[in-house]
């Protein structure tokens, strides 16, 4: 049973929320199998017994997790594919704000949930179950606009995997860079010219994220 907070007798020192953001910062930086109580608990400075009042035991504490980042990752893409846009280059940029905001998408986070998928056939599942999810939502912004069944889950696809694959080969490229090539790729990805307006408020958007102006 979880209990919150504000009702728990004496002196509280941590919340649901920190064991489940230390949980999560050490999945990050460690993986999976460094993420148990006893280390959670010494990170934070508590007794491990005040686990037990917001998780029945770890196995609670990874769905959490993994719920965690349904909610984050896989949330941010698919609203962001969901969101109003007059094009399909307009709707493209949505979901190039949404990869390349770490506030929406924690990038570290999706590479650890995929090698912990590597570990763990149900965990697989659910990332199985979470690339289907993303995909279709980018098929379904395709659609919107015109194209053809396949060719709207093709040019999903592509855009995704090729997101994915840009992330993990850590190219190291600027941000100042990417906006460069911005009107590129709208091309590549949706076949038609992005409008001049879309293209110079997604280059603002991604130097803002560099501090650039």
């Amino acid at each position: 049973m979880t209990v919150s907070a504000d009702i728990l007798p004496g002196n509280v020192k941590v919340t649901r929320q920190d064991w489940l953001d230390t949980a999560k910062a050490l999945l990050v930086s460690e993986g999976i199998e460094s993420v148990k109580i006893l280390t959670l608990a010494g990170s934070m400075g508590v007794s491990r017994s005040s686990f037990y009042w917001y998780f029945k035991d770890r196995e609670e504490l990874l769905q959490a997790l993994l719920d965690d980042w349904l909610s984050t990752n896989t949330g941010a893409i698919v609203s962001a594919a969901g969101s109003p846009a007059e094009t399909i280059t307009g709707g493209v940029c949505n979901v190039f704000k949404s990869f390349i905001d770490p506030r929406r998408f924690d990038v570290r986070l999706d590479f650890a949930i995929r090698d912990w998928a590597r570990r763990a056939p149900e965990v697989r599942r659910v990332l199985d179950t979470s690339d289907s999810q993303r995909i279709a939502a980018l098929g379904g912004m395709f659609a919107r606009f015109g194209y053809g069944d396949e060719e709207s889950l093709i040019r999903a696809r592509v855009l995704y995997y090729m997101q994915i694959g840009y992330n993990d080969a850590d190219l190291q490229e600027t941000m100042a860079e990417r906006a460069r090539l911005i009107p590129h790729y709208l091309l590549t990805f949706t076949g038609r010219e992005g409008r001049a307006d879309e293209i110079e408020e997604m280059r603002r958007f991604t130097l803002a994220l560099e501090g650039e102006t």
